[in-house]
């Protein structure tokens, strides 16, 4: 199966820039100087919003917009981390305004995004087109802005997007780096490299580790947070993809470091995983969450029994 699936992959576009961001690009730089002031940081993370009704997903919005305190910006969410599948089969100008700008419009933070499946179809599961002829044109022209602004497909709703460098990126800011990271358009599994796709988004995954890792040595060091939306775990709604994270754990031996937590979405429900590590001679619990809780509907799930299944080691 994972052979068809790869065959049936689409090319990761370049990026535009240099795949690393900084805080102050999406904030600005006083809202910066408030979390370094503060000393903590918060942020929204959720996938699987888009809806043509939009209900619920515009509930789960009005749920995250609670959590801002104008009088109090330090304390509220430095931004919304979407985790892919922010349209589902309406690649289009028409889509983007009423599967997203819309149901955000009340939604008072910046929102940046790694793409999912859906995002970068070109047709629909009946085989018509989802509006889009270059895969992931429609989140490029939304995300990937060469400069921050309002696009055009916001219409009349005042929505600035930041300036994303690309499909998969890095983001440094204070307390945290956050990796996200481009999983393609199968249904199932996930996939961040190759036949098809090449190793590109694999190969600047281990270098950026690797600069990570290296500041550590120089700086005091952050939590890291890798960001994909297929799940590496999932026990509902949809598998586990096991050859996905066997490429980021690759990548991470190879750059001598783990990640703090790793967000995923995909599966339409809330799950939440610890991974046992052994790491440098040391016992890591590393969670692993699904959070496709955007709005999209609700996918049972088995349940849990608090079993260990593996211990991974890494040298």
């Amino acid at each position: 199966m994972t052979d068809y699936v790869q065959a049936k992959l689409l090319s990761i576009p370049n990026p535009q820039r240099d795949p690393t961001m900084t805080l102050d690009e999406i904030i600005g730089t006083d809202g910066v100087k408030a979390i370094v002031a503060a000393g903590s940081i918060s942020i929204h993370a959720v996938g699987d919003t888009g809806h043509e009704n939009g209900l619920n997903q515009e509930l789960v919005a009005e749920a995250m917009t609670l959590d801002y305190d104008t009088m109090h910006p330090e304390k509220s969410p430095a931004f919304f981390l979407h985790l892919g599948d922010v349209i589902y089969y309406d690649n289009t100008d028409k889509g983007y305004q009423a599967q997203f700008y819309v149901p955000y419009k009340k939604y008072p933070g910046k929102i940046i995004a790694i793409p999912g499946n859906h995002d970068g179809e070109l047709f629909k599961y009946d085989g018509t087109s989802t509006g889009q002829k270059k895969t992931l044109d429609a989140f490029q022209r939304n995300f990937c802005q060469p400069t921050a602004g309002v696009p055009p497909d916001a219409g009349t709703i005042y929505r600035e997007m930041v300036s994303q460098p690309g499909v998969y990126w890095c983001l440094n800011a204070p307390l945290i780096d956050v990796i996200g990271l481009y999983s393609n358009i199968g249904e199932g599994p996930g996939f961040i490299s190759g036949k098809t796709i090449g190793q590109k988004q694999k190969d600047w995954l281990i270098a950026t580790l690797k600069t990570i890792n290296k500041s550590r040595i120089t700086s005091t060091p952050k939590a890291l947070v890798i960001a994909v939306h297929h799940p590496p775990f999932s026990n509902g709604g949809h598998s586990s993809s096991s050859q996905m994270q066997a490429d980021i754990d690759d990548a991470c031996k190879q750059a001598s470091i783990q990640p703090d937590a790793v967000l995923a979405a995909h599966a339409h429900n809330y799950q939440r995983f610890t991974r046992n590590i052994k790491f440098k001679n040391e016992s890591w619990q590393v969670p692993y969450y699904v959070v496709g809780t955007g709005g999209r509907g609700t996918v049972p799930l088995e349940k849990a029994t608090g079993q260990v299944t593996t211990v991974m080691i890494v040298h």
